[in-house]
């Protein structure tokens, strides 16, 4: 099935055709790999990203290279596609701009934009839209939300039915609202699905949570460094976040695609692991999985910043390339350590329910640390990391 912009083919009528848009990012590549296993119905699978992966996985579907931001470029490319595409799944985002920001918001629009303009006008066979947002949707990164739980309790755990934000912008509501205006009178049944904190493979994603925990172990143990949890204590104590393993939210993009028990006007639903988990629990098992020094009494460091103490060892990556015949990568590729400094010194709780998607009838939960400890494995498989 692989190809570069492969030209498409007649498709049978009882065909599955998915559509993929970003399909090198952590659940794009999930995914591919749960429908080009599934032979009841069969799918043909098209992915859409600006720039290849370097695995071999895309033999298992034809790969379109695609400015998003480009209109007529988008055209071009994807109008072929519109009268045989069953299902969409956006899983892709611009973070060239500050969430929260204007622009962040602009160009993730035009993005969605110019993919629905060009597929939509005729797009006779589609049954689904399925739109990948996030945990975000909860909160603002302005004064408004800065605490740390609801009125009176130390833990708000957010149901898909929390209001809006009113302060600042948050682009995932500008995605949602498109999608419903361009899709009403189409007849096209669609769903949001919001995850946590992503886990998953992948050198295509700026919030790269694996990346950058492994990319930061394996240098730790090159180093002989203490492998070490730099946050506040509250984050390293107490649940904090939900993790979301992508192979979960893979699937569940799946369940509500295919499932038929979604409504026309629309779902959204949290994509969540379903088990809490605090750091401190889980860190040691962690660093004995890559590998490195463990005193579980001096594993908290209040005053380690991920960007100020590695920021500047990107030659140390390039001398573990060498030494451990790995894929040729750069460290940013891999790891983001301001993110990681963001994360674990997150100044809320983004904690949400798992309640509506259970009773939909998706019932797969993940322990956080089992989706990590697979995740080191798979990313040791692809040798992106030793």
């Amino acid at each position: 099935m692989g190809s570069e912009n492969g030209s498409v083919t007649n498709t049978n009528d009882d065909e599955n055709v998915a559509l993929i848009f970003g399909v090198t990012g952590l659940v794009g590549r999930e995914i591919v790999k749960t429908l080009a296993m599934s032979n009841k119905p069969r799918w043909r699978i098209y992915g859409v990203a600006r720039n290849p992966e370097i695995s071999s996985m895309t033999k298992m579907y034809s790969f379109i290279s695609c400015d998003l931001l480009n209109a007529s470029e988008t055209k071009q490319k994807l109008s072929p596609l519109q009268d045989i595409v069953s299902h969409v799944f956006w899983v892709t985002w611009s973070g060239e701009y500050p969430l929260d920001s204007d622009e962040c918001c602009d160009q993730n629009r035009t993005m969605l934009a110019n993919a629905l303009d060009a597929i939509l006008p005729n797009a006779k066979r589609l049954k689904h839209f399925s739109l990948q947002t996030g945990m975000k949707h909860y909160v603002s990164l302005v004064g408004e939300t800065l605490s740390r739980g609801g009125e009176g309790s130390s833990v708000c755990y957010y149901s898909e039915e929390c209001p809006r934000k009113s302060s600042g912008k948050n682009f995932y509501y500008v995605l949602e609202d498109l999608l419903k205006e361009k899709i009403s009178g189409v007849s096209v049944v669609w769903s949001v699905q919001r995850p946590g904190l992503l886990m998953g493979s992948s050198t295509r994603t700026l919030y790269n949570f694996m990346g950058s925990l492994c990319v930061y172990g394996a240098m730790c143990k090159y180093l002989n460094l203490p492998f070490v949890f730099g946050g506040t204590r509250e984050c390293w104590e107490e649940c904090y976040i939900d993790g979301s393993d992508s192979n979960l939210v893979a699937e569940q993009h799946i369940f509500a695609a295919t499932s038929g028990r979604v409504r026309e006007n629309g779902e959204a639903f949290n994509a969540i692991n379903g088990v809490g988990f605090t750091w401190k629990e889980i860190w040691p098992q962690i660093g004995r999985k890559l590998g490195v020094q463990v005193n579980e009494t001096k594993m908290f460091d209040e005053g380690f910043w991920f960007e100020r103490e590695m920021g500047e060892r990107k030659y140390v990556w390039d001398e573990i390339l060498v030494k451990e015949k790995l894929v040729q990568t750069k460290i940013e590729d891999l790891a983001n350590w301001v993110f990681m400094d963001v994360l674990f010194r997150c100044p809320f709780k983004l904690l949400g329910s798992r309640d509506k998607v259970d009773k939909f009838g998706f019932k797969r939960k993940y322990r956080t640390l089992d989706s990590i400890l697979y995740w080191i494995d798979v990313m040791r498989e692809e040798k992106l990391i030793p």
